[in-house]
């Protein structure tokens, strides 16, 4: 079986990789990591950078190695269980041997805390040495300890230029490639909508050379990327998608929700990002009007964190609804902003004598009257909070007018 370009054509030296020069420097962790120098000891490494950077270039390089062992699991498929098996072997190794174990964990930001926190202690000792890949922020989808062990080295997205580069190499040394004929305006608008990710540039210069026997021209690219591109975890689809997910919610379509939620699953979306959206919704646009709504958001986030996929559907599907049928509401997200605005614009009177922490003279407490509620002076601000009349800020409402004329004393 044919492999697919970006296999055929992966680096084979670090001198092939291309812009990146600033992670892989001469004498730089990731080098002494490809050149199998383990004299010095190695820090444990977490390669983060948008898909296509390099990442898992970088780490088969590693696995070229002859000096160290190398294990490669993806998180998304491996289980706690797999991840022990390699450092038991790991230790024996280490200890019968003297020989070293690295292992790539690709998609480090797809495992739960749990999965993450099995790791720590191979690491901290030296059992392992971690290459980890991830296209999230590791300082939110990677736990602290473990981020505190290792060496974070961000791998920026490819220019277009060095885009470019790849493609005419691809062209000029694949041999399955050779007999294609690309137009240069066909070459920059690949390079262009590539977005800086050399696997998906070139799985698109391939699929436009397997759709025609003819020279390939941009309308021919054009064409096909439409369908290569389909749906695109970092890319216009990803952005429209979640978009669309969350309009769907805050306009209590349930239907159109769940869907949306299923073509991001589908489209490989991590489930934690999606969570995440799912918890600023509910304390943007439902907030007071269900209180329970942040709650179960929340929930969901955890158990996704705690069993991962493709379990943590069933938890993203119940917070989706849930949500969606939830009262709407976005009172506290007006008023926290609108005191925000006037602190900025130079709102920040002295606070009230009584309310100081050292010399307070005159404060009245309130659980010192039966409804536990007096007249007294807290600040110049008001007007803030304007809760609405659906859902649970009904209540809150009534509650808010009857504390306002017991704090004005009326």
């Amino acid at each position: 079986m044919v492999s697919p370009l970006p296999e055929r054509l992966r680096p084979t030296s670090l001198e092939q990789v291309v812009g990146q020069d600033a992670a892989i420097k001469p004498g730089g962790p990731l080098a002494r990591l490809v050149n199998g120098d383990f004299n010095r000891g190695l820090s444990s490494i977490i390669l983060w950078g948008p898909p296509g950077s390099g990442k898992t270039t970088i780490a088969r390089l590693i696995a070229s190695s002859s000096k160290a062992r190398f294990v490669e699991l993806s998180a998304i498929s491996a289980s706690v269980s797999q991840v022990r098996e390699v450092i038991d072997r790991a230790k024996t190794d280490l200890q019968t041997f003297e020989k070293q174990t690295v292992l790539f964990l690709d998609e480090i930001h797809r495992f739960s805390k749990s999965q993450q926190d099995a790791l720590l202690g191979a690491v901290e000792s030296g059992v392992i040495t971690l290459v980890a890949a991830t296209t999230e922020n590791p300082s939110f989808s990677v736990v602290k300890p473990l981020i505190s062990r290792s060496l974070v080295i961000a791998l920026k997205p490819l220019e277009e230029s060095d885009i470019k580069q790849l493609l005419l190499r691809a062209v000029d040394v694949d041999y399955l490639l050779k007999s294609s004929k690309f137009s240069e305006e066909a070459i920059d608008f690949i390079a262009r909508i590539s977005a800086g990710d050399a696997r998906r540039a070139l799985s698109l210069l391939e699929a436009s050379a397997n759709s025609t026997n003819q020279q390939i021209s941009l309308e021919i690219v054009k064409a096909v990327s439409q369908n290569a591109l389909a749906y695109d975890d970092g890319g216009d689809s990803h952005y429209d998608t979640i978009s669309a997910f969350i309009k769907s919610i805050r306009g209590s379509d349930a239907d159109s929700a769940l869907h949306y939620l299923a073509r991001m699953i589908v489209g490989g979306e991590d489930p934690r990002f999606i969570a995440r959206r799912l918890m600023i919704l509910a304390a943007e646009d439902i907030g007071l009007a269900d209180p329970n709504a942040l709650v179960i958001a929340e929930a969901a986030a955890s158990v996704v964190e705690k069993i991962g996929m493709p379990e943590g559907r069933i938890p993203l599907a119940e917070a989706t609804v849930y949500l969606s049928l939830a009262p709407k509401s976005n009172s506290v997200y007006l008023a926290i902003d609108k005191a925000i605005a006037q602190v900025k614009d130079g709102f920040a009177p002295a606070v009230p004598a009584p309310l100081r922490s050292t010399g307070a003279i005159g404060y009245i407490y309130p659980h010192d009257f039966p409804a536990g509620i007096v007249k007294q002076h807290y600040s110049e601000a008001k007007g803030l909070f304007n809760p609405g009349e659906i859902g649970y800020e009904k209540t809150l409402a009534e509650r808010l007018r009857a504390i306002r004329k017991a704090l004005s004393g009326e």
